[in-house]
């Protein structure tokens, strides 16, 4: 039997950010990749400019065929994206966890792999917490996207360490995952801070998801100084975004593989 991996991407992007060399070396293996964008990478039509409401199933539509090129590139099964909002992940957790329980329903997968929690976006994190709720059901791996411990920007590399197996990137490699992001045409110029020299994948880590994932301003809070509501600034804070987990937590956010029609129909899902 083929053995198979699923990928979490918070954003279609997000698995050639991270995963691209570690997809593909897979793949040389014979595993099966299979990659769920949790959100469709858009912002939500309030919080974009009056004049770019109107237009934003477009781009949706636009970011969806991107992720489907890249997908093709990386040789993985395409799972959505999910029709959540970027930055709404967890106002839609319920949707999403449906959704990766489903996935690992059908795919049996030997290991799930998501970006590490680190403050590179608040989808992310709450991506990470999500995975962390099926630990109990597959294993669970995780990769550095970005952060901004120290106050610096470091992409493809742990908080704590250069822990975990650190991936160097061929010339080969370097090419075809610079291809790939190419293919996201609509994100060019918000990619530039992407490493294609290395990546790296550990077991997840056991996080405190009460807390911010390091101190100081996280990678999303760089630019919150703005004194107006900008489309492409998020202006939560990790701490709300800790208070939203919690609350998850305490309710019980596993991932049971619930069954509920109605959210399966609102993903898309038969």
């Amino acid at each position: 039997m083929t053995e198979s991996v699923l990928v979490l991407a918070p954003h279609p992007d997000d698995e050639v950010v991270g995963f691209s060399a570690l997809i593909g070396r897979a793949r040389e293996t014979g595993t099966r990749i299979a990659i769920l964008w949790l959100t469709d990478g858009i912002p939500a039509a309030e919080l974009l400019w009056p004049w770019q409401r109107g237009r934003r199933t477009l781009r949706v539509a636009t970011r969806t065929a991107e992720a489907h090129a890249a997908a093709k590139l990386l040789g993985a099964e395409a799972i959505g994206p999910l029709p959540i909002p970027t930055r709404r992940l967890k106002d839609d957790f319920a949707i999403a966890r449906q959704a990766v329980a489903d996935a690992l329903l059908r795919l049996r997968p030997a290991s799930m792999w998501v970006p590490a929690y680190e403050g590179g976006h608040q989808d992310h994190d709450v991506a990470s917490f999500l995975a962390a709720g099926f630990r109990h059901q597959v294993s669970v791996f995780e990769a550095p996207l970005y952060n901004f411990a120290g106050s610096r920007i470091n992409s493809q590399r742990f908080i704590d360490s250069e822990s975990g197996t650190i991936v160097t990137l061929t010339q080969e490699e370097q090419g075809r995952k610079r291809q790939q992001l190419a293919a996201y045409g609509s994100e060019r110029g918000n990619l530039d801070y992407v490493r294609c020299d290395h990546e790296a994948l550990r077991p997840q880590a056991a996080y405190d998801y009460s807390m911010p994932p390091h101190p100081g301003r996280t990678f999303y809070q760089r630019f919150q100084w703005v004194p107006f509501r900008h489309p492409r600034i998020d202006f939560t804070t990790p701490a709300e975004v800790c208070d939203v987990l919690k609350g998850l937590d305490a309710i019980g956010s596993g991932g049971m593989e619930i069954a509920c029609p109605g959210e399966r129909q609102k993903c898309g899902l038969p």
